[in-house]
């Protein structure tokens, strides 16, 4: 697939690295601006659970 992309890109070597640069940072942000923030509240991997019961935030820790 990268063999395809990269045969598809336009110009000498270094063109075609500066473009392949510019479409991964493009990706990225699309990712870090657009996908992570709309999959976080799904995920929520900041959620313990133990035993099955949601871990509360606000519950006092069990001693030893």
């Amino acid at each position: 697939m990268y063999a395809w992309i990269w045969r598809r890109l336009p110009g000498g070597w270094r063109t075609r690295a500066g473009i392949a640069l510019a479409l991964v940072l493009v990706f990225a942000a699309v990712l870090w601006y657009a996908v992570f923030p709309w999959l976080e509240p799904k995920a929520q991997f900041d959620h313990g659970v133990v035993n099955g019961t949601p871990a509360s935030p606000t519950a006092p820790a069990s001693p030893g």
